[in-house]
């Protein structure tokens, strides 16, 4: 088992070890591989990050999963950890089914164990496309919900504009790559898209309430439609492409 990145804090460290050791005793030969993907995988976690991996797994056996269940439960509540177990097999079909998210995966990633799944991963132009616009108008969606039902709760206000910042990011990475090719960092991607639609004040809110958890100093209404105008700004970028 690869030794998890120093840059993550010790409680992460641990959990991340003991979960993949967990998984490779409940899985044995099923499991091909244990992949650290995300904000984690950079080593720039903050307190509003969940810890992404990816389990590949040569079959699904429903007992193994059962298996696996104590050790995630802990893990999730101890470091919000979210997993992902998909078949090898799977891994075709599913990166141009949300090719955002794969495209993420492919740039943002370290093997816990096993070899590494995502060597060589391509993704489709058009399929990228059409799943970030897909991802961008569901966000758009789900922030015009979160503030019409929690306006009246700052906190809640921020952390939906935090929980914001992943989508916008990965998407804001596919689409400068989709533009011109270049592949971007997700956070200098977000960055470079801010810079030049005006909405660097509105990206520093946002950045600020992920990083410490707690309302911005500019308001969590204004940091929120902050993020709900990055989203319509990458989404109209992203419509632009057709």
């Amino acid at each position: 088992m690869a030794a998890v990145s120093a840059q993550l804090p010790e409680a992460v460290r641990t959990t991340l070890s003991e979960f993949t050791a967990a998984a490779q005793q409940a899985f044995a030969e099923d499991l091909l591989s244990v992949v650290l993907f995300g904000s984690a995988a950079e080593g720039r976690l903050r307190p509003t990050s969940d810890v992404n991996v990816v389990l590949v797994l040569r079959r699904v056996d429903p007992k193994k999963l059962e298996a696996i269940g104590e050790s995630y439960r802990f893990a999730h509540a101890a470091i919000r950890l979210s997993a992902m177990f998909i078949l090898e097999s799977e891994i075709g079909v599913a990166k141009d089914a949300f090719a955002v998210k794969f495209a993420d995966i492919a740039a943002r990633h370290e093997v816990l164990c096993g070899p590494d799944p995502f060597v060589g991963l391509t993704i489709s132009r058009d399929a990228a496309r059409h799943r970030l616009l897909q991802v961008l108008v569901n966000l758009q969606l789900r922030l015009r919900e979160r503030y019409a039902v929690s306006s009246p709760y700052d906190e809640q206000l921020a952390r939906a504009a935090a929980d914001a910042v992943g989508p916008l990011r990965a998407g804001a990475a596919v689409l400068l790559w989709l533009e011109s090719g270049a592949r971007v960092p997700p956070r200098d991607a977000l960055r470079r898209i801010a810079d030049e639609t005006g909405s660097t004040a509105a990206l520093a809110a946002i950045t600020e309430a992920r990083e410490s958890g707690s309302v911005p100093a500019t308001g969590a209404t204004a940091t929120l439609v902050g993020a709900i105008e990055l989203a319509t700004e990458l989404a109209t970028r992203t419509e632009r492409l057709a």
